[in-house]
């Protein structure tokens, strides 16, 4: 650092809220641990930049800034996005103090808003799945057997009928019998036990890309953008191959034989899940470019039953979720036309993967 800062701010490092301290022309003299956290850049790094550059495109928050000063006035903004050197979006709340500690000039501190509004959609998403897994298992166990009474009533008509070209109808009884059967038998699966064991998330991701390119048509591509240093996490390999193929799947479908579907991982870090914080976690992203998730149903794409198209079952995302709910994590999904992203978060629990800095 160029200049000392004052003992006054000494504590500064202890704080779980992200403070950057900043001298009259809004360059950043210092940057406190939590800070270094929320932007995944180091003090060291930011030190001596503007905040124009350690915020690119955060056009609110700089004009703020130099009113601030210009005025000497503190400022509060609630709930807005900075994109940050790492090109990752935040919504957070700033707070702006004026001081008179030379050569500190200004005290900014954040809060992360989008975290915690994660972490209460979160809460209320395992709330409904919760509810949703109970009246699905009752109501399977409800179904299973008067549907086995029914096939088999189906069966003995069969039997006793005396033209063959009354047997069709039969036929379609026993065929639908069946259809509902393994539709019940899909509902149950979710509450095996997971096997959990070390797993490499991209043989999981290749797998899945194998087996969708042999059922997709020739105009979907399938781009591969991995973090090849992310360690294995403990899981369930098939169950995470099927939570993973079951939302690819569904993105293929929706782009109709021509689009891009992109599988991406990366690590994210300082992750709440299920309330439990982890120092790192596996971020899975499975992208495509089709016409968007329907509005009317966006906020329900994870109930059971819930299909956009005519000829879904609408449990691909249920079960998805599930699986994912199993290994700690969850599924988050944006979705706009031209572009829906379902992004998979997986804590790990080594603390042995680190990322590269990168420089401003």
């Amino acid at each position: 650092m160029k200049n000392p800062i004052p003992t006054a701010f000494a504590g500064l490092e202890h704080l779980a809220t992200a403070v950057l301290l900043l001298d009259g022309e809004s360059q950043v003299l210092y940057a406190n641990p939590a800070a270094e956290i929320l932007f995944a850049v180091s003090s060291h790094q930011m030190e001596g930049f503007s905040l124009a550059q350690v915020f690119p495109n955060a056009g609110i928050l700089l004009t703020a800034v130099e009113n601030a000063l210009a005025a000497n006035s503190p400022f509060r903004e609630h709930e807005f996005p900075i994109t940050t050197v790492r090109q990752n979006t935040l919504v957070v709340t700033c707070t702006a103090t004026p001081v008179d500690f030379n050569p500190v000039r200004l005290v900014l501190e954040f809060q992360q808003m989008d975290q915690q509004l994660r972490i209460a959609r979160e809460e209320r998403m395992l709330i409904q799945q919760q509810a949703n897994a109970e009246l699905l298992r009752n109501l399977a166990h409800e179904i299973r057997n008067p549907l086995g009474g029914l096939r088999g009533a189906a069966q003995l008509l069969e039997h006793e009928l005396p033209q063959a070209s009354l047997r069709e109808y039969t036929q379609v009884i026993i065929k639908e019998a069946d259809r509902l059967q393994l539709l019940m038998d899909r509902l149950l699966v979710p509450h095996r036990a997971p096997k959990y064991e070390p797993t490499n998330i991209h043989e999981v991701l290749e797998r899945v890309r194998s087996l969708l390119l042999a059922e997709s048509p020739q105009g979907i591509s399938i781009r591969r953008d991995y973090d090849t240093s992310l360690p294995d996490l403990i899981g369930d390999r098939e169950k995470l191959i099927q939570a993973v193929l079951n939302i690819a799947r569904n993105a293929v479908q929706a782009m109709e034989g021509k689009g891009e579907l992109i599988l991406r991982t990366r690590a994210e870090r300082q992750v709440t899940l299920a309330k439990k914080r982890y120092r790192v976690a596996i971020k899975l992203q499975i992208i495509d470019n089709g016409p968007g998730i329907p509005p009317d149903i966006h906020d329900r794409i994870f109930y059971p039953l819930v299909s956009g198209r005519a000829e879904g079952s609408g449990l691909g995302l249920t079960l998805a979720q599930t699986f994912i709910t199993q290994h700690h994590g969850m599924i988050e999904c944006e979705s706009r036309p031209g572009h829906t992203c379902f992004t998979i978060l997986l804590p790990l629990e080594s603390t042995a993967y680190t990322t590269k800095q990168v420089p401003l």
